[in-house]
């Protein structure tokens, strides 16, 4: 049902890998894009094994256990996204105020769509954070 980590990454780097460097993406882009989303498997309906383990330790519906762990790691869905999105990321070296201020967007971003998530518990307040926080993930806006 699961894979360890690194079967999991050589799996989806040699579908994936290619077609994201293909696409425009830096090989590590491309490579960090890749393994970030295969550990993700854990978490991620249908195969999700750290969710069925904790749902059997509870007694809990494993669709219920699964839903509030993607809520609860909604970042570990967003940041590989945001790295796409703002490359100047993993241009640390290179550039490093331009990958603190690209890393603090993100940051922000997340926290608004995080508190949006889980936080706010009526419709436009959860709306308003969450389309908040992907517009500064995503367009490069500063709220």
């Amino acid at each position: 049902m699961e894979v360890p980590t690194t079967a999991a990454y050589v799996i989806c780097v040699s579908v994936a890998g290619p077609a994201l460097i293909e696409l425009g993406l830096s090989p590590l882009q491309a490579h960090l894009f890749v393994f970030w989303f295969a550990l993700l498997s854990t978490i991620t309906p249908p195969v999700c094994g750290a969710v069925f383990i904790a749902a059997g330790m509870i007694g809990e519906n494993w669709l219920k256990v699964a839903l509030t762990a993607m809520a609860l790691g909604i970042g570990l869905y967003i940041i590989p996204l945001g790295m796409v999105a703002n490359p100047d990321m993993l241009s640390l070296s290179d550039a490093p105020l331009a990958a603190l201020l690209a890393a603090g967007r993100v940051a922000l971003g997340l926290t608004l769509l995080s508190y949006g998530l889980i936080g706010a518990r009526r419709p436009l307040p959860t709306l308003a954070l969450c389309a908040g926080g992907l517009a500064v993930v995503f367009s490069g806006l500063w709220i």
